[in-house]
């Protein structure tokens, strides 16, 4: 606060505190107050209301057929079936006139509803969502270790400006860009077509949507920044003659990254698995896009449905919130293993 005070003077400190003051009860705090409190209540109605309104709902499918009759009937029928109707709205109108109490209660039980098909629907995700966190790393740090130690000058701007311009166009083409690769006449099954290895006619082209690495691809180009950057702002701080001096020792490649990068890239490390593994298990998109519902839901597209489908808000504020849980406690276990704290992967 005094380096604010003693950079900015009061007045812009003063509107600095609050735009963070805004920021964090806005972004952070309200809304996940506001999905945890839906999430630990749900609404008991009493007396035989879920029965009423099936019989509401037969009464005016009853009408819907009786109205088609009726345009099909003859003068003397006309009579009987107005009448049908006529009965049928006035116990529509006779059941909605009843009042059907419902009242707010409070407790885990949204939680504990869960069914077993989707705990182990929200336990592959988290599976696969960590799977996709470690390919990333292996496909990452090597490119972050060369644009940060081994290239140099436009070498260096040209590999990370290649990772970067794809980024201007959106998220969703690039996303259909795989979807048309790996599609079943997309790019690899139509080059393996040319080459005689699969025969369309005969339906043996490789179902590549069908399996988890569709996703997991589609995934890892679209979130690759999130990984590389982090990593390579840690190991442009590297100096460089430590690397020198352990190859001068005799140590071999792998020894050297291990012994030397990878411990001084730590923070940029545990910052990008958590960027990774977060978006991934958040992901809506990319898993509804890459399968087309063949693949096996992910556990955001269940939250997905319970909101706007099933349009039962508080067992997806329960689902959601469940899957904020999951990836703190993801966090935490990063920052264990890696042995960083905030202020490491704060910088």
């Amino acid at each position: 606060m005094r380096n604010l005070l003693a950079i900015y003077g009061r007045t812009l400190t003063a509107i600095i505190c609050l735009m963070v003051l805004f920021w964090v009860l806005a972004m952070i705090l309200v809304p996940q107050i506001a999905m945890l409190h839906n999430s630990l209540w749900w609404t008991e109605k009493s007396g035989d209301a879920a029965a009423v309104t099936l019989r509401i709902d037969a009464l005016y499918n009853d009408i819907g057929v009786l109205e088609l009759d009726l345009a099909a009937a003859g003068d003397d029928e006309k009579a009987k079936i107005t009448a049908e109707i006529e009965s049928k709205r006035s116990e529509i109108a006779e059941l909605e006139s009843k009042e059907v109490s419902a009242r707010r209660v409070y407790g885990f039980a949204n939680y504990t509803r869960m069914s077993a098909l989707h705990f182990g629907i929200f336990v592959k995700t988290m599976f696969f969502s960590a799977l996709v966190t470690v390919l990333a790393l292996i496909v990452c740090y090597p490119i972050a270790f060369a644009a940060a130690q081994v290239f140099t000058g436009e070498k260096a701007a040209l590999l990370m400006l290649g990772l970067v311009v794809p980024y201007a166009i959106n998220e969703l083409l690039r996303i259909y860009a795989w979807l048309m690769i790996l599609d079943y006449q997309g790019v690899i099954n139509s080059a393996l077509a040319w080459m005689g290895l699969v025969d369309f006619s005969k339906g043996t082209a490789i179902p590549f949507l069908q399996s988890p690495g569709a996703v997991f691809a589609a995934m890892i180009y679209a979130y690759i920044l999130f990984m590389v950057f982090p990593i390579y702002n840690t190991l442009e701080t590297l100096d460089r003659n430590q690397l020198d001096a352990a190859r001068d020792l005799g140590a071999a490649t792998a020894r050297i990254h291990w012994r030397v990068a990878i411990p001084h890239a730590k923070p940029g490390i545990a910052v990008g698995c958590i960027m990774t593994f977060m978006l991934s298990a958040g992901s809506y998109s990319v898993p509804q896009i890459m399968t087309r519902g063949q693949g096996g839901d992910w556990f955001s597209q269940l939250i997905y449905r319970q909101f706007f489908d099933a349009n039962n808000w508080n067992i997806g504020a329960a689902y959601a919130f469940t899957l904020l849980v999951a990836c703190l406690v993801f966090i935490f276990l990063v920052m264990r293993m890696f042995g960083v704290g905030i202020r490491e992967i704060a910088r």
